[in-house]
């Protein structure tokens, strides 16, 4: 959530930031229930000293009539005014959790996913003396993809994958593990953007595949009716992606400066609906109901969360350029980075069996927005606390990034190339 301090300060350029974002707040509205909420919270610390002053006199020997009458009345009224206070107070939550995040300045305004600017077009698209072949048609005679054996058991949208996809998936994941718990990869990747930040590396983590709701509403990423899987008999969310049980990790925690940056590289199987997709993506596992990631999440001072950003962003583009896989890069507008975000960039792959760019990536820059309500600080060195800023993005959702290298190196004969980088993961295999 925002600051409501900023909010007082900033109303009218809240309410307009917030409406490029698709979301036509009533700050005004929030801004009245603040001053009724912080009036109310006058009067109780008020009504809270006529108490302890009561209770003070009572103590002086035996206490006169009136004193135990009046002490009556004020508990009375305190409660009174306490409960009339949680309506006001939970009305006012209510309201600055609708409050988006603050676009950062050099988000473009747009009000369509048509609005966002390719920013650039890196590799060349293959080129080839045959029709290619999407990743489902060139799956099936190897035998590599099973929808028809999944769907009998699960439904639409789910998939046995298998042999050689399989090696080649955890091929990726471990080149990927190998490659951000180096330091001198790391190094390399900030000194060439000019980042001028940390080059510590990523952590692996294997974070948990549920949570509960109070986290999960707090991290801003619980869509419910869209996109989350509930459990029916617990209090318990499958997540819909890796970055949703990596950002709710220090959940009410005072971190030390020292720790910072903290870099996670996780990987995850995750789940959504994919409500309001009917028909749409119905071949392969371009768009699963269940998926597996490797997703980043980066814990930050206030100072370096833009060029965190910009680090996750160049390590997406790094690995892509290492798989030879080309791309295009998009600053999203307003409309498109979604609630929490300050900043969004997404990164599409060509996949010339569909003749298009398809999303792969994205990269998120929270600001303290997400921390504020999961009450993630850092104690700086001089001794006063902050929140954190905090970033994730996509390394590769394995499905998108595996479609991508089949349609990409594909062959003639039905066959696909393995990309060099990958192929000590699967004892040399050049080929499947």
């Amino acid at each position: 959530m925002l600051d409501i301090q900023y909010i007082r300060d900033n109303a009218d350029a809240v309410a307009e930031k917030a409406a490029q974002k698709g979301y036509p707040v009533d700050v005004r509205q929030l801004l009245q229930v603040d001053e009724e909420r912080r009036s109310l919270m006058g009067v109780i610390e008020a009504t809270r000293a006529k108490r302890n002053d009561n209770a003070a006199q009572m103590k002086n020997g035996k206490p006169a009539p009136e004193l135990i009458e009046q002490g009556k009345l004020i508990k009375a009224e305190l409660a009174q005014l306490e409960e009339q206070f949680a309506g006001v107070d939970e009305h006012f939550l209510k309201l600055l959790m609708s409050i988006p995040n603050m676009p950062l300045d050099h988000v473009p305004v747009g009000s369509t996913e048509e609005e966002n600017v390719i920013v650039r077009e890196v590799g060349q698209k293959p080129q080839f003396d045959f029709a290619p072949k999407q990743h489902y048609e060139l799956a099936g005679p190897l035998d590599l993809i099973d929808k028809e054996r999944a769907a009998k058991i699960a439904g639409s949208r789910f998939a046995y994958i298998k042999g050689d996809l399989v090696r080649l998936q955890f091929a990726i994941m471990q080149w990927v593990m190998q490659t951000l718990a180096s330091e001198q990869t790391i190094k390399k990747i900030v000194e060439e953007n000019d980042l001028g930040i940390s080059t510590k590396p990523f952590t692996p983590i294997l974070p948990p595949a549920m949570l509960r709701t109070e986290p999960y509403v707090a991290s801003a990423r619980l869509n419910a009716e869209e996109v989350t899987y509930k459990l029916a008999d617990d209090d318990l969310w499958l997540n819909a992606s890796a970055e949703h049980t990596l950002c709710t990790m220090y959940w009410n925690e005072i971190l030390p400066e020292d720790l910072l940056p903290i870099r996670y590289i996780g990987y995850s199987t995750s789940f959504r609906r994919e409500a309001g997709t009917y028909g749409k993506d119905m071949d392969g596992i371009l768009r699963m109901h269940q998926f597996d990631k490797l997703e980043m999440e980066v814990f930050s001072t206030p100072e370096t969360g833009l060029s965190e950003h910009k680090l996750l962003i160049a390590i997406q583009e790094y690995l892509l350029q290492q798989l030879k896989v080309p791309y295009r890069v998009l600053q999203k507008c307003t409309f498109d980075i979604g609630k929490p975000n300050a900043s969004g960039v997404d990164i599409d792959c060509w996949l010339p069996g569909q003749g298009q760019y398809r999303e792969t990536h994205t990269a998120d820059y929270m600001t303290d927005y997400q921390a504020r309500d999961l009450k993630i600080r850092v104690r700086r060195q001089g001794g006063h606390i902050q929140f954190v800023h905090t970033n994730d993005a996509t390394t590769f959702a394995l499905g998108r990034i595996m479609i991508a290298i089949m349609e990409n190196f594909q062959k003639a004969d039905g066959h696909f190339v393995v990309p060099e980088v990958l192929r000590p993961f699967m004892g040399g295999q050049a080929e499947i």
